[in-house]
């Protein structure tokens, strides 16, 4: 197993080659907003589970609370969820929230058991900036690299738990076990990129313990298009 330091080097060395390429390849960013509680959600979160080991995409589930009212509350429901999707029904101009909702990279939503439609879209050549993540001393170190003429952004890192099994007990998947995958745990934004080179970093202590893996979205300011991600493995 590579040290964390050993990883770090690794990551400055990449962004060092990668800093002054203006448009790269990136893995895609899907967002699944979902809840046990919703019948229609297993056929979505299996799909992440496919998505979720595939190189090309950073497959993330957010759980939702507003299914608490059917009898079953979400062991992995937050509240900042359903206020991150609610951000997207503005930013896109959509008439409401529903589950399973898709959003992939920021600014293209689909219906999330629609496989056809959100394969075709991560199928679309995508540009980004140049973007380390790595961990080092206890803390998670993230390094955006300079491109000039991007947009404002937000630097949002996500905690998230790689699988999880869930019996349910009430509610409209009552019996049923629900097999989750890449269910956020926590996020929260860490500053704000300008177009130059910054570094940021957050302690690992600090994460919630069920977290597996985290991940950085570079995302434009308003909640706009995703232009750059990356992921790392905690454990």
């Amino acid at each position: 197993m590579r040290s964390p330091m050993h990883q770090w080097l690794m990551a400055s060395t990449l962004l060092g080659g990668l800093a002054t390429v203006n448009a790269q390849s990136r893995p895609a960013v899907v967002e699944l907003f979902t809840s046990e509680g919703c019948s229609s959600c297993p056929p979505a979160e299996a799909y992440v589970g496919e998505l979720a080991h595939r190189g090309d995409v950073l497959a993330l589930a957010f759980h939702v609370d507003y299914w608490d009212g059917l009898g079953w509350r979400d062991r992995f429901e937050l509240a900042n969820a359903a206020q991150r999707q609610r951000g997207y029904a503005k930013s896109l101009r959509l008439s409401s929230v529903y589950t399973p909702q898709v959003i992939v990279d920021g600014h293209r939503d689909f219906v999330g058991s629609d496989r056809v439609a959100i394969g075709k879209a991560l199928a679309a050549r995508r540009s980004a900036i140049a973007v380390a993540l790595s961990l080092r001393s206890g803390e998670v170190l993230v390094t955006v690299g300079a491109k000039e003429g991007g947009p404002p952004s937000d630097v949002v890192l996500v905690a998230y738990l790689r699988s999880a099994v869930t019996p349910i007990g009430r509610g409209e998947n009552a019996g049923r076990t629900i097999k989750e995958y890449n269910v956020v745990r926590e996020f929260r934004q860490l500053g704000r990129w300008d177009g130059t080179d910054r570094r940021y970093r957050w302690p690992v202590k600090s994460l919630p313990r069920d977290a597996t893996d985290v991940a950085v979205l570079i995302q434009a300011v308003g909640q706009g298009a995703i232009i750059g991600d990356a992921k790392v493995a905690l454990r």
